[in-house]
């Protein structure tokens, strides 16, 4: 069996049993989470997410799609994030919106791709909003067609290589002229961390990696 199927057949083996949870995103989690969750909490009716976690074979190795968000005036501007966006009222669920989401910032056909579960949902609240992470299986690497009003570019990540000791730090930053400890992941010459840093420390949790002869 090659890393590829291995490591989908732990997710789809994982995905049916009870999820890591916020233990396992918690590890990730800028020092500044427990003090802003200390007075911003989820509104009676949260705002509501979804982003999609495209796993996809690539030499026999899985990988995922990740994007550099442009520059604006936000929260989350220039940082890495799975594509994904906001619920819209017509989303029948979350997987739709994940979906739909994925295909207009980076092209990913919604019929290609195998839904294999979905991860827990995180709490974001720096912009105050529920965020549900989908995992979806494609066959192949998709050709993509980037929203480059949403997306600068994208990132692809091997699974096994996020869970290698040597690409997980800790840096400092600013926010606000305040520092934090942010714990991220290296891909390349990105740093990920926050949200998308906790969502992937559940995945990773999901599956074993693979040997270097694999």
């Amino acid at each position: 069996m090659d890393c590829f199927s291995k490591i989908v057949t732990q997710l789809q083996h994982a995905l049916t049993q009870p999820l890591p949870g916020e233990l396992a995103q918690i590890k990730m989690a800028p020092s500044s989470r427990s003090e802003l969750l200390s007075f911003v909490r989820p509104n009676e009716i949260p705002r509501q997410s979804a982003v999609l976690i495209a796993v996809y074979p690539n030499n026999n190795q899985a990988e995922t799609i990740l994007i550099k968000r442009p520059v604006y005036n936000g929260a989350h501007s220039g940082q890495v994030a799975f594509p994904g966006g906001k619920v819209e009222p017509y989303d029948k669920d979350l997987i739709e919106t994940a979906l739909r989401e994925a295909e207009e910032e980076v092209g990913i056909n919604p019929d290609l791709v195998s839904v294999l579960g979905q991860l827990t949902p995180l709490f974001i609240p720096v912009s105050n909003i529920w965020v549900q992470p989908v995992i979806g299986l494609l066959n192949q690497k998709p050709n993509l067609s980037l929203n480059l009003q949403e997306v600068e570019y994208t990132i692809s990540a091997k699974l096994c290589d996020l869970k290698q000791t040597e690409n997980r730090s800790v840096k400092t930053i600013a926010i606000n002229s305040i520092p934090i400890s942010a714990p991220y992941y290296k891909v390349e010459t990105e740093h990920i961390w926050g949200a998308t840093a906790m969502i992937i420390s559940e995945l990773l949790e999901l599956f074993s990696g693979c040997t270097m002869d694999e």
